[in-house]
């Protein structure tokens, strides 16, 4: 199998298989004994690539994601040696209590930063799919880059806590091992606009590992690697809080799971056909809109941006990005370039989540609200979910840019705990059932 070292390098390690071993590890998507090639070598290379590129190579379904979830076809097994990486902020939600919610949030956005420019870095052109909890992230990736993320990880955690003194947790669990316990975990690609793809879990494989990690973690296990460095670039926090595109709406975070992972899609796919029907599409019930979307411009934001991003007090980096936010302001404003980057912005904002659980931001009256929850309580009361639900004023965001055109993505959460607080109702009701 291959390995990449801290260094970003591949180091081959092969091993090789009977026939009948080799048809085995065929997935759905590829089968290296089928290709017409003649040594054990060259397949051996083929699996390499296959296992480094199977996100990658998943189509994207452009299709209602309740039309997604009736057909299984289009998902696919996670390859048993990739693993699960999970970042948990260690009492998150006392710190939300103190007004850290921004802080939180930031801190789980650069977790995801940080692995994208790790893997960027590599220059092996491999992508993976992540997630976004508002106080940690999730991420399931080839075991072969496992050495040098969980190095850059590591040293991210440690800047966090010198920088701003919240507990940045790691922790990682082999596929192979979730499929050892017969739990499922199976993805696939949806097509959520022209510039937005997500990917989208069925099975309990990823709520598995996160549970066995999170009640394994373990304060520094891991050692930062002297080659590894700090690398944030592109992380910018610069909205302010984002109100509904009229005065009538709240905006809702919504966690809910499904209890049996038979039942998922067609349970997940209920929900979001009542949701559809009850705030409209996916355009209508966004929380983020252009007519909202305006810029913090306070010297105390850029500073607590700059506080996570590099560490420490710069007055140039003060003063450039205060002027550049401010000219932000003007530009968006009033240049049509500037209104296309806002309208991208909205395009470009993850607000609808399956990872095993079902997660999203939407905006909606509370007649409408209210609508949505009759359903989720006759569904709960029939012991098919448990549900956390958090309605609030506003929205917030935290965001990857690596460029100005299209490739940005912009992490959406609720003010006043967001996500946070409604896994505490999620949790409390968990309890209950123990």
């Amino acid at each position: 199998m291959p390995s990449v070292n801290s260094a970003g390098k591949i180091e081959m390690h092969w091993t090789f298989f009977s026939k009948e071993k080799e048809e085995a590890q065929c997935s759905s998507l590829y089968c290296a004994y089928n290709l017409p090639l003649k040594t054990k070598k060259q397949r051996s290379q083929v699996y390499m690539e296959e296992d480094l590129n199977f996100y990658k190579r998943i189509s994207k379904s452009n299709i209602p994601l309740t039309e997604l979830l009736k057909n299984d076809k289009l998902f696919y097994d996670v390859p048993a040696n990739w693993s699960v990486v999970v970042t948990d902020i260690e009492n998150s939600t006392q710190a939300v209590a103190s007004g850290l919610h921004n802080d939180v949030n930031r801190t789980a956005t650069g977790s995801i930063i940080t692995v994208l420019n790790t893997l960027k870095g590599m220059g092996l052109g491999i992508k993976i799919p992540y997630f976004f909890g508002g106080d940690g992230s999730t991420f399931l990736m080839p075991n072969a880059v496992l050495e040098p993320v969980l190095a850059a990880l590591t040293i991210y955690s440690q800047h966090i806590f010198k920088t701003i003194d919240l507990q940045l947790r790691v922790g990682k669990m082999g596929v192979g091992q979730i499929y050892k316990n017969g739990i499922t975990l199976k993805i696939t690609k949806l097509k959520q606009n022209d510039l937005l793809t997500t990917p989208v879990i069925l099975g309990n494989g990823l709520k598995y590992a996160e549970s066995v990690i999170k009640n394994q973690f373990h304060t520094s296990v891991l050692r930062g690697n002297e080659d590894a460095k700090l690398n944030l670039e592109g992380m910018q926090c610069r909205w302010d809080e984002i109100y509904p595109n009229t005065v009538d709406k709240k905006v809702v975070c919504l966690l809910v799971d499904c209890l049996e992972e038979s039942n998922q899609a067609q349970v997940y796919g209920t929900i979001m056909r009542e949701i559809d029907f009850i705030f409209g599409s996916l355009d209508k019930r966004n929380p983020i809109s252009t007519l909202k979307l305006k810029l913090n411009t306070s010297l105390e934001n850029i500073k607590r941006e700059m506080r996570i991003k590099i560490g420490n007090y710069q007055l140039s980096y003060m003063i450039s990005n205060w002027l550049m936010t401010l000219f932000g302001s003007f530009y968006f404003k009033y240049f049509e370039s500037g209104k296309l980057y806002k309208f991208r912005v909205t395009q470009l904002s993850d607000t609808i989540m399956l990872d095993g659980f079902l997660n999203t931001v939407i905006s909606g009256t509370e007649e409408q609200v209210s609508r949505l929850q009759m359903l989720l309580d006759n569904l709960e009361s029939k012991n098919k979910i448990i549900y956390g639900i958090h309605i609030t004023h506003a929205s917030i965001m935290s965001c990857y840019i690596e460029d100005k055109e299209k490739k940005h993505i912009h992490f959406v959460d609720g003010t006043e705990g967001g996500y946070t607080s409604a896994a505490v109702m999620f949790k409390e009701k968990m309890k209950n059932l123990k």
